[in-house]
C-alpha cells in the first residue's frame, strides 16, 4: 500500500484523503456494472415480452380468420365454393373458384397485401385462410385452416365449420297443432301461431307432452308448447313470448284440461325463449342433387326413384335392395327431366321392376330421391295413366296394402288422398343400416320396421319426406252389423317399428303414427337421432298408439347426414378447433 501511495505521490497528510478517493472509485464503478446489467435484463424482458405478445396475439388472429370466413358463409350460403384451389391445404377441392369480390384473405406469398387485416388492430395484426370443401355437400362441414400474423410470429389453427340446423335438436316443431291435411281442418286458421291468435277452440289438435314421455336431448318449438306429466333432460327453448301464469308454455294436455307433472331440468324457468328457425317449404332442392348435367355445382348425383319405390337395407351391411317398378332413369339432365341416364350405381332398371329387387351397395356419402310420376310426356320417367291410373289406391306395385290390412283409404282426413296411391312419391324403408346416406321423398316416407344401425359409431341416415314421415301401424277391419273392430295386423314386437336410428324431418308435414287412435298400445317408440316436423304430429290417443322414448344422437352436433335439409336463414357454428404447425412464416412462404 506505501508503494501505491508513493507512486500516486501521496504522502502521510493525503492518506486518508487518498484511500477515500480509491474507495469512490471502487464503489462507482461497481453501481455502474449493476446498471449496465440492470438495463440488459430490462431490455431483454421487454424483448420475451414483445415476443409473448406476439405470440399470444398471432393465435387471435388465426381465430379472427375463422369467425371471419364464418361470418361470409352465413351472409352468403354458396361461398363454401370459393377460395383459392392452389392453396396446399385446399388441395382436396379443385373446383373453388375465386369470390366476385375479391377476399385478401384468400391470397398466398409475400407480395404486400397478401394478408387480411384484423379489424381495429391499426395494422399489426392479420390472418389469410385456405378451404377444404370436399365434405361440404355431404356433410355440410367446411375445413378451414387459418394462419395468424403478429410481427415476425405466425401461428395457424384447423377449425370444421358446420351448418347449424333442425339436428341440433333432438325434437324441432314449427306448429305445435296437428297438421291440417290429416286433422281436416282449415290451413288459414291453423297454420299460425299460439301468439299469432290460435286458440284452442279453433279446433285445430292442439297436443301436449305427457302420459310418460321422456325427451333426452334439446327440444325447440317457434310456436307454444303444451306439457303435462313429461320428463326433459336437456334444454327446452321456445319462440313464444307470452307468459301464462309466470311461464312462457301451457299447463294443459290435449284436451285442454288443467295438468301437472312438468318436469324440466335445473330451473323452473324454463322452456327459455329462442329466436324462431324458418322451415324451407319443399325439399325439391333434394331432388336436384340426382341430376347429372350440372357437374359443376353437383359433384357426385345421387339416385332417382319415381313412384312407389321400397328400400330394405341389409342383411349384409352397406347394402340395400331397392323395388322401384316405374323408375325409367335413375339420373336427369335438364330442369324438366328431358335426359336421363341409369347408372350401375342405383340398380339396374330391369332388376327394380323384378320381383327381387335390385342389391346394390348404400350410397356413399349421397342421396336418394323419390319423385311421383310425372305428367308431362317429355319426362324420361313419365309413365301413361292407361298403365298406372291416376288415384288406383288398392295396389301399388311394391306390395301396400299388405294382405289383411284395411287401409285408411282416405288418408284419416275424409279428402280423399290415397294412403297407398300407385302414382305417388312413397318411400318404404326398414333394416339394419350401414353407411351414410339420405333417403328423401315428394311424398310420404313409410317406416314399416326398426331401423337400426349396423355400427352406431360410424353410420349415420337422414329421412327427409316433404310429405308425412310414418310409422307404420297397419289395421285389420272387422265389422259386425253396425260396429267395426280394429285388430293390429302386426301384434309382435319383433315386427311392430319400435326402433328408429335416423335424423328425420318433414318439411311440410310431421312425424304420425298410422292408426294412432286403433288396436291398443304398441309399446314404445324409441327414436335415437332428431326429429324436425311443420306439425306436431300424434305418437299415441288414449290407449292406443306408443310411448315416446326419444334420444339425441350427439353425433350431430358436429355430424349431418348427406345432402340434408337445411334452415331458410341458415347460420354456421365451429365444431372443433385444433392448432396445428404454422402453415406460413410472417413473410408469406408456407413451412
Amino acid at each position: 500500500m506505501k508503494i501505491i501511495r508513493r507512486r500516486l505521490g501521496l504522502g502521510r497528510a493525503d492518506a486518508d484523503r487518498g484511500m477515500a478517493m480509491a474507495v469512490v472509485l471502487i464503489f462507482g464503478m461497481l453501481i455502474m456494472t449493476l446498471a449496465a446489467t440492470a438495463l440488459t435484463v430490462a431490455v431483454g424482458g421487454l424483448k420475451k415480452a414483445d415476443t409473448d405478445q406476439d405470440w399470444a396475439g398471432a393465435l387471435s388472429a388465426a381465430y379472427a380468420g375463422v369467425e371471419d370466413y364464418q361470418a361470409r358463409l352465413s351472409n352468403d350460403t354458396n361461398y363454401y365454393r370459393y377460395g383459392n384451389k392452389d392453396a396446399p391445404f385446399s388441395v382436396s377441392s379443385p373446383t373453388l373458384v375465386a369470390p366476385t369480390t375479391a377476399n385478401p384473405a384468400f391470397q398466398l406469398g409475400t407480395a404486400a397485401g397478401s394478408w387480411a387485416e384484423v379489424p381495429s388492430s391499426g395494422g399489426t395484426a392479420s390472418y389469410r385462410y385456405e378451404v377444404d370443401s370436399s365434405a361440404y355437400l355431404a356433410s355440410g362441414t367446411m375445413r378451414i385452416r387459418a394462419t395468424g400474423k403478429v410481427g415476425a410470429v405466425t401461428r395457424s389453427v384447423v377449425a370444421d365449420v358446420r351448418q347449424k340446423g333442425f339436428i341440433d335438436y333432438l325434437y324441432f316443431t314449427d306448429y305445435e297443432d296437428r297438421d291440417p291435411e290429416q286433422a281436416g281442418t282449415s290451413s288459414a286458421t291453423c297454420r299460425k301461431y299460439v301468439a299469432q291468435g290460435r286458440v284452442k277452440t279453433d279446433n285445430c289438435g292442439e297436443i301436449a307432452f305427457g302420459g310418460g314421455d321422456v325427451l333426452d336431448g334439446d327440444v325447440h318449438s317457434n310456436d307454444t308448447i303444451r306439457v303435462c306429466d313429461a320428463k326433459f333432460l336437456k334444454t327446452v327453448t321456445t319462440s313464444n313470448t307470452t307468459l301464462r301464469g309466470g311461464v312462457n308454455y301451457i299447463k294443459k294436455d290435449s284436451n285442454d284440461s288443467t295438468c301437472s307433472g312438468q318436469d324440466f331440468p335445473g330451473s323452473d324457468t324454463q322452456p327459455t325463449f329462442r329466436s324462431s328457425i324458418g322451415m324451407p317449404a319443399t325439399n325439391l332442392t333434394q331432388k336436384r342433387e340426382t341430376r347429372f348435367d350440372l357437374p359443376s355445382e353437383i359433384l357426385s348425383p345421387g339416385c332417382l326413384y319415381t313412384g312407389p319405390t321400397s328400400i330394405v337395407f341389409g342383411p349384409t351391411p352397406g347394402f340395400m335392395t331397392i323395388k322401384s317398378p316405374l323408375t325409367k332413369v335413375t339420373q336427369t339432365g335438364g330442369d324438366n327431366d328431358t335426359e336421363g341416364k341409369t347408372p350401375d350405381m342405383c340398380g339396374k332398371i330391369s332388376d327394380l321392376k323384378s320381383a327381387g329387387g335390385a342389391t346394390v351397395p348404400v350410397l356413399d356419402n349421397n342421396l336418394i330421391y323419390v319423385q311421383d310420376v310425372p305428367g308431362a310426356t317429355s319426362n324420361k320417367n313419365y309413365t301413361s295413366t292407361a298403365v298406372v291410373p291416376a288415384g288406383k289406391c288398392d295396389a301399388n306395385g311394391v306390395g301396400y296394402p299388405r294382405s289383411g290390412e284395411t287401409a285408411p283409404a282416405d288418408d284419416v282426413t275424409g279428402d280423399g288422398a290415397c294412403a297407398y296411391d300407385a302414382r305417388g312419391g312413397d318411400v318404404f324403408v326398414e333394416g339394419t343400416f350401414s353407411g351414410k346416406m339420405t333417403v328423401a321423398s315428394k311424398n310420404y316416407l313409410y317406416i314399416t320396421g326398426d331401423v337400426k344401425y349396423d355400427n352406431a359409431s360410424t353410420d349415420i341416415l337422414g329421412f327427409s319426406p316433404a310429405g308425412t314421415a310414418w310409422i307404420y301401424n297397419p289395421m285389420k277391419a272387422t265389422v259386425s252389423g253396425r260396429t267395426t273392430t280394429y285388430t293390429a295386423l302386426l301384434p309382435g314386437s319383433a315386427t311392430s317399428v319400435r326402433r328408429v336410428d335416423a335424423a328425420i324431418i318433414s318439411v311440410d308435414h310431421s312425424l304420425l303414427v298410422q292408426n294412432y287412435d286403433r288396436g291398443g298400445r304398441r309399446g314404445t317408440l324409441n327414436l335415437n337421432g332428431a326429429l324436425a316436423q311443420r306439425f306436431r304430429g300424434v305418437v299415441s290417443s288414449g290407449s292406443n298408439g306408443y310411448v315416446k322414448n326419444y334420444v339425441y344422437d350427439a353425433r350431430l352436433k358436429y355430424l349431418s347426414p348427406p345432402k340434408f335439409i337445411s334452415p331458410v336463414t341458415t347460420q354456421y357454428g365451429v365444431t372443433t378447433t385444433t392448432e396445428v404447425k404454422a402453415a406460413f412464416t410472417s413473410a408469406g412462404r408456407t413451412t
